[in-house]
């Protein structure tokens, strides 16, 4: 997995790392880690964890790792929203070179404003 985040103050920050899904009663448990690395800063360790739910026959329910709910993913129709007063997270997924896919991820607001890519692929 790697990742691009850029602010609108034209602060740069990357992740890589690795995401796994792992299969639990719950759904699938997303386990992220990596070294974020923040222009000017030392580079440090980073972890995030989501939950992986079905919703109807082709939809997923992401939750955070405490259970409380993220955002839906459907198929055709891979874009969301989260909001997180004041705060809006917009996502676009590309799914279309799977096993390759991407997020898109675009959060504006008063304490929050930047733009955010990863993209994930299978290791062998």
């Amino acid at each position: 997995m790697e990742r691009e985040i850029r602010h609108s103050s034209g602060d740069r920050a990357t992740l890589s790392g690795k995401a796994v899904l792992t299969r639990e009663e719950q759904g699938l448990h997303y386990h992220e880690t990596g070294t974020l690395t923040i222009d000017g800063q030392n580079p440090m360790q980073a972890e995030r964890r989501y939950i992986w739910t079905p919703v109807g026959r082709r939809g997923v329910q992401v939750l955070f790792e405490n259970g409380r709910a993220f955002h839906t993913i459907f198929p055709e129709s891979p874009q969301s929203r989260h909001d997180c007063a004041p705060d809006v997270y917009l996502v676009q997924y590309e799914f279309g070179a799977w096993p390759v896919w991407r997020s898109h991820w675009d959060v504006s607001g008063p304490k929050k404003a930047y733009k955010m890519t990863s993209c994930y692929s299978r290791v062998s």
